[in-house]
């Protein structure tokens, strides 16, 4: 799995939206500013993460972002999934995008066999790391900026 740009943007977009959890709408102009994404481009991911179920939007001069659930229910593989598609570094070990791979037996290769490791391991952390969680990092970033939090995952 590789993150594309537009996967990075929307995550940080949404820590942004879940660190406003309960409040009013957040005005696009904001995230993009605070988290240097290009405004049209943050809006097409705002769009799409609304047509996902993530955010919903109020239109109009008091506009913007909320997300349409807490924060702590929202898990990272999900909107990954939603955005990027599978988890997993090649199709043949992918549980939701699978495809036939090219080798000979599936079963004896030892290429699949380490992948499917770390899509496991990927699954894993993604799944249960919610928006939530990057919000509670962010804080505690900004509290201790030389050093990363120990977070039990």
């Amino acid at each position: 799995m590789k993150l594309s740009v537009r996967g990075e943007y929307a995550l940080r977009a949404l820590a942004v939206l879940g660190a406003h959890f309960g409040g009013d709408v957040v005005r696009i102009q904001f995230i993009s500013e605070q988290q240097n994404i290009p405004k049209r481009f943050l809006e097409q991911i705002l769009n799409d993460l609304k047509a996902g179920g993530f955010v919903e939007s109020r239109r109009g001069v008091a506009g913007g972002y909320r997300l349409s659930m807490a924060p702590d229910q929202i898990p990272l593989a999900k909107v990954i999934r939603h955005l990027e598609g599978a988890l997993a570094p090649v199709s043949c070990v992918s549980e939701r995008f699978y495809a036939k791979c090219s080798c000979p037996d599936e079963a004896l290769c030892p290429l699949r066999s380490v992948m499917k490791e770390v899509r496991d391991a990927i699954a894993t952390i993604l799944e249960t790391t919610t928006v939530a969680e990057l919000v509670q990092r962010a804080r505690a970033l900004r509290q201790h900026p030389d050093r990363a939090p120990d977070f039990v995952i």
